[in-house]
């Protein structure tokens, strides 16, 4: 591993030991954007946690509730790409603690609505500064142009993931 980057050092080329093949991981893209997703939600999680009092997870829901405000459960898992079961305790902790409502949907009985309360609105209102933050720093070796052409990239990258993940 590189020392400064924390990101594996290429290593010379040679045969396999009766090993078979093995990855080039300066090169494997899912390992690529494993490494930097979880480092950023490890390092997002304990900023978030410490100067907010919510996780990662918490602000995802945080965030997506900003935009599309009374939206289910189910629309959540849809975005942010985690199971029913995680979401459901997540969103059960933050009613407890004040930051969303869930209500019944009145045009679907067995589906509810959430929003963000007041006290989730103004949370969301301090972490968006700290987030955005975050992002510029973290995208400032890259130009503009660049940072255009990577979110183009990684747009198109999103919009192909049914070819490994089996979605319909």
């Amino acid at each position: 591993m590189s020392e400064k980057t924390g990101t594996p050092r290429k290593a010379p080329p040679r045969e396999p030991e009766g090993q078979g093949l093995t990855l080039d991981l300066d090169r494997y893209v899912p390992a690529f954007i494993t490494f930097i997703a979880n480092k950023l939600s490890n390092s997002a999680t304990a900023f978030y946690q410490r100067n907010f009092g919510v996780n990662v997870t918490e602000w995802r829901i945080m965030s997506l509730l900003a935009i599309e405000p009374g939206i289910p459960a189910s629309r959540i898992c849809s975005v942010i790409g985690f199971d029913k079961g995680p979401v459901s305790r997540t969103l059960a902790l933050m009613k407890g603690r004040g930051l969303i409502a869930i209500r019944n949907d009145p045009e679907d009985g067995r589906s509810h609505s959430i929003s963000l309360t007041a006290k989730g609105r103004a949370t969301h209102d301090k972490v968006i500064v700290a987030a955005l933050e975050r992002e510029r720093r973290l995208l400032a070796c890259l130009d503009k142009n660049e940072q255009e052409v990577l979110i183009a990239l990684l747009r198109r990258i999103h919009d192909n993931l049914d070819a490994v993940t089996g979605a319909s």
